[in-house]
């Protein structure tokens, strides 16, 4: 009985590690969709799109920066007192997945 149950607990072990190494890769298609609900009102986000701010910049042009690479964007984007930008309050996850689709080369 107490091999079956350390069993138990070792698969339920296993199983979380996966789980959570899984998500934990950014997902560039979750970027877009956060992209498109959040930041479109502003930011060109992606190719197509007709309506933006001509004061800042776009998507692509923020993914093709040397200045903004994927440690200072997601730092940026973790800041919450930007001074043009509003506090989006996203989650580490949520960042990455953004930074993901800002740094991809297809939209």
């Amino acid at each position: 009985m107490k091999r079956i149950c350390g069993l138990q607990s070792a698969v339920a072990v296993a199983l979380l590690l996966m789980v959570n190494g899984e998500s934990a890769a950014a997902d560039r298609l979750r970027g877009r969709a956060i992209a498109q609900r959040w930041c479109s009102e502003c930011h060109v986000v992606a190719p197509g799109q007709v309506r933006g701010s001509d004061t800042v910049p776009t998507f692509a042009q923020i993914g093709e920066s040397e200045r903004f690479d994927e440690r200072s964007l997601s730092t940026f984007l973790a800041t919450p007192h930007h001074s043009r930008m509003p506090n989006l309050s996203l989650t580490r996850t949520e960042i990455a997945d953004l930074v993901a689709y800002m740094k991809s080369k297809e939209p």
